[in-house]
């Protein structure tokens, strides 16, 4: 009985380290479905997105609460598990120690074992024997590495979200709240600037090449959603690739070629992330750009200035690049509990740096 406990604790010992180590400190994702990560983030977003959709008018704040508190509780998690496994070892090796207790029970090993894991020091109860030293040196050597790899990870983890956010508060006065493709070209092209959507587009390459490594190293940024409503990293994703798509389709005289490429990137953005949250492509459902839609479409950037080239066959030929990436947002869209952005922003809609709390806008 002894041996299989024994057994079980150095498997769950190794079994954390080196989820820990896949999570934390190795930069590429292992699509592994046996990680405890990958199995406590499918359980407790399922639970809490369940517990968010009852809640009406605070159902946003509450998921918003789901990224960093879900890492407390892996850190947690990890440190609870890594604490019963030494415990067990201890009591499978029929480790001794120096207490007041007449029996040295499983609770003691416990006890011990988390003094030893969090590098207390208290000393009310010491190990005898070379077997029991050498175990309690062990923990108490991957409790400060623990530490280590805790404080060094946070850092890195905001410092990614950060720069995240900036390029998505940007697209607020360029494409409206939430941002739209339609209006983002739009207001490029009464302001006289179409020539600038090229270098935007360029900046939105990096971003979206940005947001894939992040993303695909700490997954959890994916569940830590946007300062304000009605803006997010998918839906900002979204209008680059829409606008992108647009532009590649032909859009008055503004040149393709960045338009390919910033496509290019950021449909590899979101083709690796539905893998990575197992989130099978599905076509939206309604569609997203309905004829009667792109025919609206149409008529704003031809009044603008930027008509669609060929427009006899330019509808066909957008609905071709919007297959290569929608049933992919829309999955990590529904996934997520994020909203896709719309083709053709609503009128008479205040964005979001033209509104304040105290006038009852959006924060």
């Amino acid at each position: 009985m002894r041996f299989v406990v024994g057994a079980m604790a150095c498997s769950l010992i190794l079994f954390i380290l080196w989820d820990t180590f896949e999570t934390v400190i190795m930069p590429r994702t292992v699509i592994n479905r046996l990680r405890l990560t990958t199995a406590f983030y499918r359980f407790a977003w399922r639970v809490w997105g369940g517990l968010a959709s009852k809640v009406g008018n605070h159902r946003e704040r509450l998921l918003s609460a789901f990224g960093p508190l879900s890492l407390i509780l892996l850190l947690a998690t990890w440190a609870v598990v890594l604490m019963t496994a030494f415990a067990m070892l201890h009591w499978a090796t029929g480790s001794r120690f120096v207490t007041t207790d007449r029996h040295i029970s499983f609770g003691t090993c416990v006890y011990v074992s988390g003094t030893t894991l969090f590098t207390l020091g208290l000393g009310d109860v010491t190990p005898i024997g070379a077997l029991a030293r050498t175990i309690t040196v062990i923990e108490a050597g991957l409790g400060l590495g623990f530490l280590a790899v805790v404080i060094g990870y946070l850092p890195v983890l905001y410092q990614a979200f950060s720069r995240r956010e900036v390029t998505i508060s940007l697209l607020d006065a360029r494409a409206g709240s939430p941002s739209t493709a339609s209006e983002l070209l739009r207001r490029h092209a009464v302001a006289g600037h179409t020539d600038e959507i090229p270098g935007l587009l360029r900046e939105f390459e990096h971003w979206s090449a940005e947001v894939l490594e992040s993303h695909l190293s700490y997954p959890v940024l994916a569940y830590y959603r946007s300062q304000h409503d009605r803006q997010s990293w998918l839906a900002s994703l979204v209008t680059v690739l829409d606008t992108s798509a647009l532009v590649s389709v032909g859009a008055g005289e503004i040149p393709a070629w960045q338009a390919e490429l910033t496509f290019a990137m950021a449909r590899h953005t979101v083709v690796d992330l539905a893998l990575v949250f197992y989130a099978a492509p599905v076509a939206p459902n309604p569609d997203r750009l309905p004829p009667e839609d792109f025919v609206t479409l149409s008529a704003i950037l031809a009044k603008a200035g930027i008509p669609l080239r060929d427009p006899e066959t330019a509808e066909l030929r957008l609905l071709k690049c919007r297959r290569l990436y929608e049933p992919y947002v829309n999955a990590l869209a529904k996934g997520l509990r994020l909203d896709l952005p719309p083709w053709i922003g609503a009128t008479g809609v205040a964005d979001n740096w033209q509104t304040s709390f105290w006038d009852g806008g959006h924060l």
